[in-house]
């Protein structure tokens, strides 16, 4: 009896309870499958599909109802929300190949958006800019425009301004900004003079966009304010974006011809860092929240943001900071950065 109660507990503990952890019995059963490498391989060619649509997202085509677009601008959620479910599916099946599989995604996720998981803000800058969609239907225009002026930044950019609701915006910054401009829908609030401002011509037809030089004391800056045109997704176009592209090429053939060393672009380009469709404006300027931000800072929309389609870029100046500001009445957060000369 003695001999057969040493078997079973395997240390010959007369004390010892002939127990086993649930992960062991889980694991037991894994190790006595011979079929978890045989099973799960649609799980496992799911993970390298998810691994290439992600890798190789400039390779997605554009042509038919612009997916390479609509991928690129929500690409850090395809394996935000793939590869825990491909993980849950694997665990399921108890798929071995499945789980092996599933670190090719998760290595090339994190080449992409790991830098955008630590803060690289630093400390100082010598300037404060701030930018928002204010929404045209906006409730409290008064309130939403206060607690934006409330932030600090030396230099306010909104978009989507009503006309019959612009004159409210400036009596409530005005105690704040002594100096604005406002052309068609976008309107710039300095505490520095603003000289040479004019229209900028995106292909709208109206105005959504602007230019005005800021004269800051340690030097002149070019600003720009741009709403960019808005972007559907419908069921047989796919991802309308053809008037939104066109305006994007438009402001960079803008921002290519200025003069002035120092350049800011603050707006709402309706479009990420990702989406090759704003190339013309990526390609020549930084973004503060990929050089300095803490984040990814998704800025739309403000109830459950996942995607940061208002943008702070800058050229010839260097970004220290960049952060999204507490929601308004608005249907996009408002967002800040600090620059260095």
């Amino acid at each position: 009896m003695v001999q057969a109660y040493e078997t079973a507990t395997g240390n010959g503990d007369p004390e010892a309870p002939v127990t086993e952890s649930r992960s062991r019995r889980l694991f037991g059963r894994w190790r006595d499958d011979r079929r978890i490498w045989r099973r799960g391989i649609v799980l496992a060619l799911c993970a390298v599909v998810l691994s290439l649509l992600m890798g190789l997202h400039a390779q997605v085509p554009n042509r038919v109802g612009s997916l390479g677009s609509l991928s690129e601008t929500f690409l850090p959620w395809m394996g935000v929300i793939g590869i825990p479910l491909l993980l849950a599916a694997a665990l399921w099946r108890r798929s071995a190949t499945a789980l092996i599989a599933l670190l090719l995604p998760l290595i090339v996720w994190f080449n992409l958006f790991g830098g955008l998981l630590t803060d690289k803000s630093t400390g100082g800058g010598d300037l404060m800019v701030a930018t928002h969609n204010v929404n045209a239907g906006n409730p409290d225009p008064t309130g939403t425009a206060e607690e934006v002026a409330a932030s600090g930044a030396d230099v306010l950019a909104l978009q989507e301004l009503p006309q019959g609701k612009v004159s409210v915006y400036a009596r409530a910054l005005a105690s704040t900004y002594k100096y604005h401009a406002v052309q068609g829908t976008v309107g710039l609030w300095s505490k520095y003079p603003l000289t040479d401002t004019k229209p900028v011509d995106i292909r709208m037809g109206w105005t959504r966009a602007m230019r005005a030089t800021v004269e800051t004391p340690k030097g002149d800056i070019a600003v720009y304010v741009a709403h960019m045109p808005s972007v559907r997704v419908k069921m047989r176009a796919g991802f309308t974006a053809g008037q939104r592209d066109d305006s994007a090429d438009a402001l960079g053939a803008a921002i290519s011809r200025e003069r002035v060393g120092r350049v800011v672009l603050l707006g709402d380009l309706n479009g990420t860092m990702n989406d090759r469709a704003l190339t013309a404006v990526t390609s020549q300027m930084r973004s503060t929240q990929g050089a300095a931000g803490d984040g990814f800072g998704f800025s739309w929309p403000a109830s459950f943001p996942m995607a940061r389609i208002d943008q702070i870029m800058v050229r010839g100046i260097e970004p220290v900071s960049s952060w999204s500001l507490p929601r308004t009445d608005s249907d996009h957060l408002p967002i800040a950065a600090r620059v260095a000369f």
